[in-house]
Protein backbone atom coordinates (compact mmCIF):
# COMPACT_ATOMS: atom_id res chain seq x y z
CA UNK A 1 0.00 0.00 0.00
CA UNK A 2 1.31 3.27 -1.02
CA UNK A 3 1.58 6.56 0.75
CA UNK A 4 -1.49 8.20 -1.56
CA UNK A 5 -3.46 5.11 -0.75
CA UNK A 6 -3.00 5.11 3.13
CA UNK A 7 -3.89 8.72 2.64
CA UNK A 8 -7.37 7.74 1.31
CA UNK A 9 -7.72 5.79 4.62
CA UNK A 10 -6.75 7.99 6.55
CA UNK A 11 -9.30 10.42 5.10
CA UNK A 12 -12.21 8.34 5.97
CA UNK A 13 -10.49 7.18 9.91
CA UNK A 14 -9.20 10.59 10.35
CA UNK A 15 -7.86 9.47 14.35
CA UNK A 16 -4.62 8.54 14.71
CA UNK A 17 -2.78 6.32 17.84
CA UNK A 18 0.13 4.35 18.60
CA UNK A 19 -0.89 3.09 21.81
CA UNK A 20 -2.69 0.06 21.71
CA UNK A 21 -4.21 0.97 24.84
CA UNK A 22 -5.79 3.77 23.37
CA UNK A 23 -8.03 2.80 20.77
CA UNK A 24 -10.72 5.03 19.84
CA UNK A 25 -13.43 3.59 17.11
CA UNK A 26 -12.39 3.58 13.35
CA UNK A 27 -9.00 4.53 14.67
CA UNK A 28 -5.84 3.76 12.54
CA UNK A 29 -3.06 2.25 14.74
CA UNK A 30 0.64 2.73 13.46
CA UNK A 31 2.75 -0.24 15.26
CA UNK A 32 6.38 1.14 16.66
CA UNK A 33 8.93 -0.01 18.25
CA UNK A 34 11.08 1.63 20.65
CA UNK A 35 14.05 -0.19 23.35
CA UNK A 36 11.16 -2.10 25.39
CA UNK A 37 8.19 -2.56 23.08
CA UNK A 38 7.35 -3.97 19.86
CA UNK A 39 4.11 -2.39 18.67
CA UNK A 40 3.73 -4.94 15.44
CA UNK A 41 2.24 -7.77 18.65
CA UNK A 42 -0.43 -5.69 19.62
CA UNK A 43 -1.80 -4.65 16.25
CA UNK A 44 -4.39 -7.63 15.93
CA UNK A 45 -5.34 -6.30 19.90
CA UNK A 46 -6.06 -2.80 18.65
CA UNK A 47 -8.00 -4.09 15.47
CA UNK A 48 -10.48 -6.15 18.44
CA UNK A 49 -10.54 -3.19 20.95
CA UNK A 50 -12.06 -0.84 17.95
CA UNK A 51 -9.65 0.73 15.35
CA UNK A 52 -10.45 -0.14 11.50
CA UNK A 53 -6.99 -0.52 10.25
CA UNK A 54 -3.35 -1.20 11.65
CA UNK A 55 -0.27 -0.63 9.94
CA UNK A 56 2.64 -3.13 11.02
CA UNK A 57 6.19 -3.00 9.76
CA UNK A 58 6.63 -6.88 10.47
CA UNK A 59 5.39 -9.17 7.84
CA UNK A 60 4.06 -12.27 10.24
CA UNK A 61 1.36 -9.50 11.72
CA UNK A 62 -0.23 -8.79 8.56
CA UNK A 63 -3.57 -10.07 7.51
CA UNK A 64 -3.37 -7.51 4.26
CA UNK A 65 -7.08 -6.90 5.31
CA UNK A 66 -6.98 -4.41 8.36
CA UNK A 67 -3.88 -4.97 8.99
CA UNK A 68 -1.34 -4.08 6.65
CA UNK A 69 2.63 -4.05 5.98
CA UNK A 70 4.31 -1.18 5.30
CA UNK A 71 8.77 -1.22 5.20
CA UNK A 72 9.00 1.49 8.14
CA UNK A 73 5.78 2.09 10.68
CA UNK A 74 7.91 5.48 11.67
CA UNK A 75 8.28 6.58 8.42
CA UNK A 76 4.93 6.22 7.19
CA UNK A 77 3.45 7.58 9.68
CA UNK A 78 5.84 10.87 9.12
CA UNK A 79 5.41 10.84 5.51
CA UNK A 80 1.26 10.73 6.06
CA UNK A 81 1.74 13.79 8.29
CA UNK A 82 3.50 15.66 6.10
CA UNK A 83 1.03 14.80 3.04
CA UNK A 84 -1.81 16.13 5.11
CA UNK A 85 -0.18 19.04 6.32
CA UNK A 86 0.29 19.73 2.74
CA UNK A 87 -2.97 19.32 1.23
CA UNK A 88 -4.25 21.90 3.75
CA UNK A 89 -1.56 24.13 3.34
CA UNK A 90 -1.91 25.67 7.07
CA UNK A 91 0.25 28.10 7.89
CA UNK A 92 2.71 26.45 10.48
CA UNK A 93 4.39 28.45 12.80
CA UNK A 94 7.85 25.68 14.45
CA UNK A 95 9.00 26.66 18.03
CA UNK A 96 12.63 25.18 19.17
CA UNK A 97 15.02 26.21 21.88
CA UNK A 98 16.89 25.12 24.50
CA UNK A 99 14.79 26.55 26.92
CA UNK A 100 11.55 27.77 27.04
CA UNK A 101 10.08 26.64 24.19
CA UNK A 102 6.84 25.08 25.59
CA UNK A 103 6.44 28.13 27.75
CA UNK A 104 6.41 30.42 24.21
CA UNK A 105 4.31 27.90 22.46
CA UNK A 106 1.61 27.95 25.27
CA UNK A 107 1.85 31.73 25.11
CA UNK A 108 1.83 32.50 21.58
CA UNK A 109 -1.40 29.70 21.29
CA UNK A 110 -2.94 31.62 24.12
CA UNK A 111 -2.32 34.76 22.17
CA UNK A 112 -3.12 33.45 18.60
CA UNK A 113 -6.29 31.77 20.15
CA UNK A 114 -8.02 35.29 20.45
CA UNK A 115 -8.46 35.72 16.59
CA UNK A 116 -7.99 32.39 15.10
CA UNK A 117 -9.23 28.60 14.95
CA UNK A 118 -5.84 26.88 15.66
CA UNK A 119 -3.83 24.03 16.55
CA UNK A 120 -0.75 23.38 18.65
CA UNK A 121 1.41 20.95 20.47
CA UNK A 122 -0.16 19.52 23.24
CA UNK A 123 2.12 19.34 26.49
CA UNK A 124 5.48 18.63 24.89
CA UNK A 125 4.57 16.00 22.36
CA UNK A 126 7.63 17.47 20.24
CA UNK A 127 9.85 14.59 19.04
CA UNK A 128 9.98 12.66 15.22
CA UNK A 129 6.71 10.77 17.01
CA UNK A 130 4.56 14.10 18.78
CA UNK A 131 5.17 16.37 15.50
CA UNK A 132 3.73 13.97 13.07
CA UNK A 133 0.93 12.76 15.85
CA UNK A 134 0.38 16.16 16.36
CA UNK A 135 0.23 17.67 12.41
CA UNK A 136 -2.34 14.51 11.76
CA UNK A 137 -5.18 16.58 14.05
CA UNK A 138 -5.47 19.26 11.54
CA UNK A 139 -8.46 19.89 10.46
CA UNK A 140 -9.57 22.13 7.25
CA UNK A 141 -10.99 24.60 10.30
CA UNK A 142 -7.81 25.33 11.60
CA UNK A 143 -6.48 28.58 10.57
CA UNK A 144 -2.96 28.31 12.09
CA UNK A 145 -0.96 25.85 13.91
CA UNK A 146 2.16 25.85 16.11
CA UNK A 147 4.58 23.29 16.08
CA UNK A 148 7.02 22.91 18.76
CA UNK A 149 10.23 20.72 18.06
CA UNK A 150 12.69 19.51 20.43
CA UNK A 151 16.28 17.62 19.28
CA UNK A 152 18.65 16.03 21.51
CA UNK A 153 21.24 15.18 18.80
CA UNK A 154 22.07 16.66 15.67
CA UNK A 155 19.58 16.35 12.37
CA UNK A 156 16.60 16.26 14.54
CA UNK A 157 15.47 19.48 13.85
CA UNK A 158 16.33 19.11 10.09
CA UNK A 159 14.22 15.63 10.68
CA UNK A 160 11.17 17.75 12.04
CA UNK A 161 10.77 20.59 9.92
CA UNK A 162 10.86 18.50 6.91
CA UNK A 163 7.93 16.77 8.49
CA UNK A 164 5.73 19.94 9.44
CA UNK A 165 7.53 22.22 6.68
CA UNK A 166 6.54 25.46 9.25
CA UNK A 167 6.23 28.90 7.37
CA UNK A 168 7.19 30.85 10.22
CA UNK A 169 10.12 29.50 12.75
CA UNK A 170 11.21 30.91 16.03
CA UNK A 171 14.16 29.97 18.39
CA UNK A 172 14.02 30.88 21.77
CA UNK A 173 17.21 30.44 22.84
CA UNK A 174 20.66 28.14 22.51
CA UNK A 175 21.72 27.36 25.77
CA UNK A 176 23.62 24.71 27.23
CA UNK A 177 21.78 21.36 27.14
CA UNK A 178 22.09 17.40 25.84
CA UNK A 179 25.87 18.26 25.62
CA UNK A 180 26.02 14.69 25.50
CA UNK A 181 24.61 14.21 22.65
CA UNK A 182 25.21 17.38 20.29
CA UNK A 183 28.89 16.90 21.56
CA UNK A 184 29.80 20.84 22.01
CA UNK A 185 27.78 24.25 22.50
CA UNK A 186 27.85 25.11 18.98
CA UNK A 187 26.64 21.30 18.01
CA UNK A 188 23.50 22.98 19.81
CA UNK A 189 23.23 26.18 18.06
CA UNK A 190 24.03 24.41 15.04
CA UNK A 191 21.05 21.81 15.51
CA UNK A 192 18.40 24.22 16.38
CA UNK A 193 19.71 26.53 13.56
CA UNK A 194 18.39 23.41 11.04
CA UNK A 195 14.95 25.50 11.21
CA UNK A 196 16.62 28.51 9.84
CA UNK A 197 18.00 26.65 7.41
CA UNK A 198 14.75 25.02 6.30
CA UNK A 199 12.89 28.36 6.36
CA UNK A 200 15.83 29.84 3.64
CA UNK A 201 15.44 26.85 1.38
CA UNK A 202 11.38 27.38 1.40
CA UNK A 203 11.05 31.52 1.42
CA UNK A 204 9.75 31.45 4.69
CA UNK A 205 10.03 34.06 7.97
CA UNK A 206 11.96 33.75 11.36
CA UNK A 207 10.76 35.39 14.16
CA UNK A 208 14.48 36.72 15.30
CA UNK A 209 15.24 37.96 18.95
CA UNK A 210 17.31 41.39 18.62
CA UNK A 211 18.48 40.68 22.01
CA UNK A 212 20.61 37.42 21.63
CA UNK A 213 23.47 38.19 19.68
CA UNK A 214 23.75 34.58 18.61
CA UNK A 215 20.57 33.82 16.61
CA UNK A 216 20.97 37.07 14.95
CA UNK A 217 23.98 36.62 13.97
CA UNK A 218 22.93 33.27 12.48
CA UNK A 219 19.96 34.94 10.93
CA UNK A 220 22.24 37.31 9.32
CA UNK A 221 24.93 34.91 8.35
CA UNK A 222 21.86 32.27 6.85
CA UNK A 223 20.38 35.45 5.37
CA UNK A 224 16.80 34.52 5.86
CA UNK A 225 13.99 36.84 6.01
CA UNK A 226 12.72 37.70 9.49
CA UNK A 227 10.83 39.63 11.99
CA UNK A 228 12.68 40.99 14.76
CA UNK A 229 11.49 41.31 18.24
CA UNK A 230 12.95 42.32 21.51
CA UNK A 231 15.77 45.13 21.95
CA UNK A 232 16.76 47.61 19.12
CA UNK A 233 13.24 46.36 17.53
CA UNK A 234 9.62 47.74 16.92
CA UNK A 235 8.45 45.22 19.47
CA UNK A 236 10.02 45.53 22.44
CA UNK A 237 8.95 45.94 26.00
CA UNK A 238 10.65 46.18 29.65
CA UNK A 239 10.66 44.64 32.65
CA UNK A 240 8.71 45.99 35.71
CA UNK A 241 8.55 43.76 38.91
CA UNK A 242 9.26 39.86 39.30
CA UNK A 243 9.02 39.80 42.70
CA UNK A 244 7.55 37.00 42.59
CA UNK A 245 5.61 37.26 39.14
CA UNK A 246 6.60 38.64 36.47
CA UNK A 247 4.83 42.37 35.46
CA UNK A 248 6.41 43.87 32.26
CA UNK A 249 5.63 47.25 30.28
CA UNK A 250 4.59 47.20 26.98
CA UNK A 251 3.23 50.39 24.78
CA UNK A 252 1.01 51.96 27.62
CA UNK A 253 -0.18 48.84 28.91
CA UNK A 254 1.34 47.47 32.26
CA UNK A 255 1.20 43.12 31.89
CA UNK A 256 0.69 41.57 34.90
CA UNK A 257 1.63 37.67 34.55
CA UNK A 258 1.32 34.44 36.08
CA UNK A 259 4.50 33.74 35.32
CA UNK A 260 7.42 33.27 37.61
CA UNK A 261 11.12 34.14 36.26
CA UNK A 262 12.48 37.60 34.96
CA UNK A 263 13.92 34.31 32.36
CA UNK A 264 9.95 34.34 31.13
CA UNK A 265 10.10 38.02 29.86
CA UNK A 266 11.82 37.22 26.48
CA UNK A 267 8.97 34.24 26.08
CA UNK A 268 6.48 36.68 26.50
CA UNK A 269 7.94 39.21 24.07
CA UNK A 270 8.13 36.47 21.55
CA UNK A 271 4.30 35.92 22.00
CA UNK A 272 3.85 39.23 21.43
CA UNK A 273 5.58 39.64 18.39
CA UNK A 274 3.86 36.78 16.76
CA UNK A 275 0.17 37.99 17.74
CA UNK A 276 1.38 41.24 16.16
CA UNK A 277 2.53 39.59 12.97
CA UNK A 278 -0.95 38.10 12.43
CA UNK A 279 -3.06 41.40 13.58
CA UNK A 280 -4.11 40.11 16.89
CA UNK A 281 -5.18 43.16 18.96
CA UNK A 282 -3.04 44.59 21.50
CA UNK A 283 -5.66 44.67 24.25
CA UNK A 284 -6.13 40.83 22.66
CA UNK A 285 -2.58 39.81 22.97
CA UNK A 286 -2.25 41.59 26.50
CA UNK A 287 -5.54 39.51 27.62
CA UNK A 288 -3.90 36.49 26.81
CA UNK A 289 -0.83 36.81 28.36
CA UNK A 290 -2.53 38.28 31.84
CA UNK A 291 -4.99 35.46 31.88
CA UNK A 292 -2.00 32.24 30.82
CA UNK A 293 -1.19 30.35 33.60
CA UNK A 294 0.97 27.82 33.58
CA UNK A 295 0.08 24.04 34.54
CA UNK A 296 3.18 21.95 33.35
CA UNK A 297 5.51 22.08 35.97
CA UNK A 298 7.42 24.96 34.31
CA UNK A 299 7.52 28.63 36.23
CA UNK A 300 4.51 27.55 38.27
CA UNK A 301 4.01 28.81 41.38
CA UNK A 302 2.00 26.65 43.71
CA UNK A 303 0.82 27.80 47.52
CA UNK A 304 0.96 25.77 50.47
CA UNK A 305 -0.39 25.19 54.02
CA UNK A 306 3.41 25.00 55.06
CA UNK A 307 5.18 27.04 52.16
CA UNK A 308 5.31 28.71 49.05
CA UNK A 309 6.83 26.93 45.89
CA UNK A 310 8.25 27.79 43.04
CA UNK A 311 7.92 24.75 40.96
CA UNK A 312 10.05 24.30 37.59
CA UNK A 313 10.78 20.50 37.74
CA UNK A 314 9.97 19.58 34.14
CA UNK A 315 13.54 20.40 32.57
CA UNK A 316 17.20 21.45 33.78
CA UNK A 317 20.25 22.56 32.45
CA UNK A 318 23.23 25.02 32.98
CA UNK A 319 21.28 27.66 31.57
CA UNK A 320 18.13 27.34 32.54
CA UNK A 321 19.65 26.13 36.43
CA UNK A 322 21.59 29.35 36.68
CA UNK A 323 18.46 31.80 34.78
CA UNK A 324 16.11 30.49 37.67
CA UNK A 325 18.88 30.73 40.59
CA UNK A 326 19.70 34.52 39.46
CA UNK A 327 15.67 34.91 39.64
CA UNK A 328 15.05 33.15 42.43
CA UNK A 329 17.99 35.28 44.31
CA UNK A 330 16.81 38.80 43.44
CA UNK A 331 13.05 37.90 44.79
CA UNK A 332 12.93 39.56 48.37
CA UNK A 333 12.22 37.19 50.76
CA UNK A 334 14.21 36.51 53.40
CA UNK A 335 13.49 33.06 54.72
CA UNK A 336 14.25 30.87 51.14
CA UNK A 337 15.42 27.23 50.11
CA UNK A 338 15.89 25.28 47.27
CA UNK A 339 15.75 21.98 46.47
CA UNK A 340 18.06 21.06 42.98
CA UNK A 341 18.06 17.74 41.31
CA UNK A 342 20.77 16.56 39.03
CA UNK A 343 21.14 18.13 35.61
CA UNK A 344 21.26 15.29 32.52
CA UNK A 345 23.06 14.93 29.33
CA UNK A 346 26.24 16.97 30.44
CA UNK A 347 28.27 14.72 29.31
CA UNK A 348 32.00 15.93 30.16
CA UNK A 349 31.16 19.38 30.98
CA UNK A 350 29.04 17.94 33.91
CA UNK A 351 30.89 18.46 36.54
CA UNK A 352 32.28 21.62 35.98
CA UNK A 353 28.76 22.92 35.43
CA UNK A 354 27.20 21.33 38.36
CA UNK A 355 30.19 22.54 40.37
CA UNK A 356 29.35 26.02 39.30
CA UNK A 357 25.79 25.85 40.58
CA UNK A 358 26.58 24.38 43.81
CA UNK A 359 29.45 27.81 44.07
CA UNK A 360 26.66 30.19 43.35
CA UNK A 361 24.64 28.73 45.98
CA UNK A 362 27.06 28.60 48.48
CA UNK A 363 27.73 32.52 47.73
CA UNK A 364 24.09 32.82 48.32
CA UNK A 365 21.88 34.10 51.01
CA UNK A 366 19.29 30.88 50.51
CA UNK A 367 19.38 29.82 54.06
CA UNK A 368 18.79 25.57 53.22
CA UNK A 369 20.04 23.90 49.97
CA UNK A 370 19.16 20.40 49.59
CA UNK A 371 20.87 18.59 46.52
CA UNK A 372 19.70 15.41 44.94
CA UNK A 373 21.59 13.18 42.64
CA UNK A 374 24.63 11.42 42.28
CA UNK A 375 26.18 14.44 40.45
CA UNK A 376 25.71 17.15 42.81
CA UNK A 377 26.95 14.35 45.77
CA UNK A 378 30.58 15.49 43.74
CA UNK A 379 30.22 18.87 44.62
CA UNK A 380 31.64 21.29 46.89
CA UNK A 381 28.76 22.75 48.98
CA UNK A 382 29.00 22.55 52.33
CA UNK A 383 25.78 24.62 53.03
CA UNK A 384 24.28 21.39 50.99
CA UNK A 385 22.52 18.58 52.24
CA UNK A 386 23.05 16.10 49.66
CA UNK A 387 20.47 12.87 49.34
CA UNK A 388 20.77 10.30 46.98
CA UNK A 389 17.36 10.57 45.58
CA UNK A 390 14.04 11.45 46.16
CA UNK A 391 12.81 8.66 47.89
CA UNK A 392 16.34 9.71 49.77
CA UNK A 393 14.96 13.08 50.12
CA UNK A 394 11.32 12.35 50.73
CA UNK A 395 12.58 10.76 53.74
CA UNK A 396 14.06 13.60 54.99
CA UNK A 397 10.96 16.03 54.85
CA UNK A 398 9.11 13.29 56.30
CA UNK A 399 11.33 13.59 59.48
CA UNK A 400 12.05 17.65 59.19
CA UNK A 401 9.49 19.32 57.61
CA UNK A 402 9.89 22.63 55.81
CA UNK A 403 8.00 25.46 56.92
CA UNK A 404 7.22 28.66 56.22
CA UNK A 405 9.68 29.40 53.23
CA UNK A 406 9.66 30.31 49.48
CA UNK A 407 10.82 26.70 48.05
CA UNK A 408 12.45 26.75 44.52
CA UNK A 409 11.85 22.69 43.53
CA UNK A 410 14.14 22.22 39.87
CA UNK A 411 15.92 19.57 38.23
CA UNK A 412 15.71 17.59 35.26
CA UNK A 413 12.22 15.40 35.12
CA UNK A 414 14.11 11.89 35.23
CA UNK A 415 15.26 13.19 39.50
CA UNK A 416 11.03 13.20 39.56
CA UNK A 417 11.12 16.29 42.29
CA UNK A 418 7.69 16.43 41.65
CA UNK A 419 6.72 13.59 43.86
CA UNK A 420 8.42 16.14 46.78
CA UNK A 421 6.10 18.65 46.45
CA UNK A 422 3.73 16.85 48.67
CA UNK A 423 6.01 17.09 51.60
CA UNK A 424 6.04 20.62 51.31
Amino acid sequence: MDINQIYNLFLLHPTITTDSRNCPEGAIFFALKGANFNGNKFAKETIEKGCSYAFVDEAEYADEKQIFYVPNCLTTLQQLATKHRMSLNTPIIGVTGTNGKTTTKELIASVLKQKYNILYTQGNLNNHIGVPTTLLQLKKEHEIAIIEMGANHPGEIKTLVNIARPNYGIITNVGKAHIEGFGSFEGVINTKCELYDFLKDNNGQAFVNHGNEILTGKATEKNISTIPYGKGSNIDAEILSSDPFLAIQWKDYKIQTQLIGRYNFENIVAAIAIGKQFQVADEQIVKAIENYTPTNNRSQFKKTEQNELIIDAYNANPTSMNASLDNFILIQKSDKAVILGDMKELGVVSETEHQKVADKLENSSINEILLIGPNFAKTNCPKAKKFNDVVALNQYLSNSPIKGKLILVKGSNSMKLIECVNLL
